[in-house]
């Protein structure tokens, strides 16, 4: 039976990026070395179908064909997250009955553009849960940088006591860390349900986030195997260890967090990693320039180095 989301889901949900081939077809075989290097790097759960997946990009009927594939190849092994955001409801909860029929563990909605007030979010909400049904569990994703949406701690609490099925709350407001502070502390209460709360942002916080008490990550980053270390020994807490394994990856996350470029970065690396056979960014999308493999080039040995140096040398 597949795993479903819920209140106390925790480590990392690797954002998935959607492989092309250099025409702009999905690429699923690419898709396949994609899942298992997800797999193999510890990740507990995927999110696909994302804004970092390229999910407006995709018809209705790729999106479908896409879920459905890197569903049957996870096999239940983890949980899957797949993104249903969109302008009308009835669409959204098409692909997300055909998506849950098929095994994924829940779907993550973001506030749509233009509700500009928290009675239009309170309301937005409550229809969208409607139209899902109570059995489908939802992430909600507060993410303002992209969607223009801005959430209140407020308005985050009342949606949650107004709306049992929305069991998980993607964080990727900034600066946020007080807003997560709130969040954690005023839900789980005799009132307010508790919430799993994941978070975003290219991992830019990622050691600060977990200390003040968030259950894990959902954010790409083309180095997964780092974001389940730096989780693990959070959540175990270890919490200068993951400092220091994070630090040593720090000028790689800061390179891809760039606005409008970061998606091409993390597939040209994800390419070097020999994961997709193209860094195919459906157009219209960013392109790199020379200077930008170089730098990325440099960025890849220099920590290959540090990392070398952390290891030590190898017993013999």
């Amino acid at each position: 039976m597949t795993q479903r989301i819920d209140r106390q889901s925790r480590g990392v949900f690797i954002i998935a990026a959607t492989p092309f081939a250099q025409d702009g077809a999905l690429d699923l075989a690419s898709t396949d070395r994609m899942v298992d290097f997800y797999l193999d790097a510890g990740v507990t759960g995927m999110t696909i179908l994302g804004i970092m997946g390229e999910a407006p990009k995709l018809a209705a009927d790729e999106s479908t064909r896409f879920a459905r594939h890197v569903l049957d190849r996870v096999a239940g092994r983890i949980p899957v997250v797949v993104g249903v955001s969109g302008a009308g409801l009835g669409n959204m909860a098409a692909l997300a009955h055909r998506v849950m029929a098929d095994g994924a563990a829940g779907v993550m909605v973001a506030g749509m553009p233009g509700l500009a007030t928290e009675v239009k979010l309170k309301g937005y909400f409550a229809q969208v849960c409607a139209a899902l049904g109570p059995d489908v569990p939802v992430c909600l994703q507060d993410y303002p940088q992209t969607t223009g949406v801005q959430f209140s701690t407020e308005t985050i609490l009342d949606i949650a006591r107004a709306n049992p099925q929305i069991v998980m709350l993607k964080h990727e407001d900034w600066p946020g860390l007080n807003k997560l502070s709130r969040v954690r502390a005023e839900t789980g209460t005799a009132d307010t349900p508790r919430l799993s709360i994941l978070v975003g942002n290219t991992a830019l916080f990622l050691p600060e986030e977990m200390a003040r008490g968030a259950d894990g990550a959902m954010t790409g980053f083309a180095y997964p195997e780092m974001l389940v270390e730096v989780v693990n020994r959070s959540l175990a807490g270890d919490r200068d260890g993951a400092e220091d394994l994070f630090e040593i990856y720090l000028p790689m996350v800061r390179y891809e967090q760039q606005l409008g470029l970061g998606l091409a970065i993390r597939k040209e690396i994800l390419h070097r990693r020999g994961v997709l056979a193209s860094a195919a960014v459906r157009a219209p999308g960013p392109s790199l320039t020379r200077a930008d493999h170089d730098e990325i080039t440099r960025l890849m040995a220099r920590l290959e180095r540090k990392l070398a140096a952390r290891q030590g040398p190898a017993a013999g």
